[in-house]
């Protein structure tokens, strides 16, 4: 049995040099500050190191119990054939229970692995294999994001092209939930609930309905069906228990036996609708995060968004926004929505022709209309058209020599 990763919580060891090698203290911090955003990195491993083991103990005890509750049958006054048959069963038990431990220990081995493989990753992250390590980082993004997305193939071909380790992305956990997410695509609860079994403990102490919300749309099911009969039966055994925590809801669920599935009673007709399902799926994938660890957006929205803050001003929503502008396109603003506008301390000059900074080295000039463009651009015009310049935005054909300097505070 392989010895818990605990050392994750420790803090990266610091590289000690010579005052003459040690790179700039601000590269030091960068690599600080990105090294900030790998909780998930380190969280998902170590969640799922747990969840390895507590499976593992619940069938030793599981097990054991058995056995040990079979052992007073044997040895009770029965024929000698029934004790032997007894005894040869219990054998056959431990067998059994030698073999799930051997497998559940090397489970165990391979998760601890995994665990220090990316400890091992994060403390190779210095300053001189930076570009490198964040190339790597990249992919390990774009593979997470793809998993989100249920691209499951194109991130595995991704991951082996681009030669990640295994053990640096978590492939395997999200085919655990692939698993789930189709058979509820198809109408199945059975294996959703099978997962809320295995993590029962968990879900409970993060309060989820998840569980709940499961039954409430099988009993939807039965009574779609008009199986009004099996309805109330399974409404007695399994949505009983959750009267005394969700009364408002049963309550709604069951007035459904009355309206049925036709209603036109817009309170009850929603229950029936196709997008329940698409919403227990949306659910699951929440749950799942939050088990795991995970962030509930993906961690690529999470750095783009990190970069648009610096960059959302209002004028990116103009329809004057120049195309260089990440946020002229729709994707990224509505990326960028939720986003507060970049605080700007000091105003910047873009010139409308050449996209250039205005500055003292490249100063603007005003046309007599009042616009302002930068001095390269109108020498430039000027030019090329014999010293008249053109004013792009209201057409006013005027001499070089008309423009006026215009200076910044």
């Amino acid at each position: 049995m392989s010895s818990t990763p605990m050392e994750m919580d420790a803090q990266l060891p610091t590289a000690t040099a010579t005052a003459i090698a040690a790179p700039p203290p601000s590269n030091f911090a960068k690599l600080a500050e990105s090294l900030k955003l790998e909780h998930q990195f380190l969280r998902v491993p170590f969640e799922h190191y747990k969840k390895t083991i507590r499976y593992n103990h619940r069938t030793v005890e599981k097990e054991v119990s058995a056995v040990i509750s079979g052992v007073p049958a044997a040895a009770s006054e029965i024929s000698r054939e029934e004790a032997v048959r007894q005894l040869t069963s219990l054998v056959s038990r431990l067998q059994g229970l030698k073999r799930k431990l051997e497998e559940g220990s090397q489970t165990e081995q391979l998760q601890a692995q995994r665990c220090r493989t990316r400890l091992e990753h994060l403390e190779s992250a210095e300053v001189d294999n930076l570009p490198k390590w964040n190339s790597t980082r990249l992919k390990r993004i774009l593979v997470d994001y793809m998993l989100r997305m249920s691209y499951y193939d194109t991130a595995v071909k991704l991951a082996e092209s681009s030669n990640i380790q295994q053990d640096l992305v978590d492939i395997d956990v999200f085919l655990e939930a692939k698993k789930v997410i189709e058979a509820l695509e198809k109408k199945e609860v059975a294996p959703a609930l099978a997962w809320c079994a295995d993590n029962k403990s968990r879900l409970k102490k993060t309060k989820s309905k998840f569980e709940f919300q499961l039954r409430l749309q099988e009993f939807i099911e039965l009574v779609r069906t008009e199986n009004s009969m099996q309805a109330i039966s399974y409404a007695r055994k399994y949505l009983a228990p959750w009267g005394a925590t969700h009364m408002k809801e049963l309550q709604r669920v069951m007035a459904t036996l009355a309206f049925r599935s036709n209603t036109e009673c817009s309170t009850y007709k929603v229950l029936f609708e196709e997008r329940q399902w698409d919403y227990l799926v949306d659910q699951f994938k929440q749950e799942f995060y939050k088990l795991y660890g995970m962030t509930l957006e993906p961690l690529l929205h999470i750095y783009l968004q990190a970069g648009l803050c610096a960059l959302k001003t209002p004028y990116c929503y103009k329809n004057a926004c120049t195309n260089e502008d990440p946020l002229s396109q729709e994707g990224f603003r509505k990326l960028a929505m939720p986003l507060p506008f970049s605080k700007q301390h000091h105003s910047k000059l873009v010139c409308y022709i050449s996209k250039e900074l205005m500055d003292c080295d490249n100063p603007p000039l005003v046309l007599p209309n009042g616009y302002v463009y930068s001095t390269r651009a109108l020498q430039e015009m000027a030019k090329q058209n014999n010293g008249k310049i053109s004013c792009p935005r209201t057409g006013l054909v005027c001499e070089y020599k008309d423009v006026v300097k215009a200076f910044i505070s």
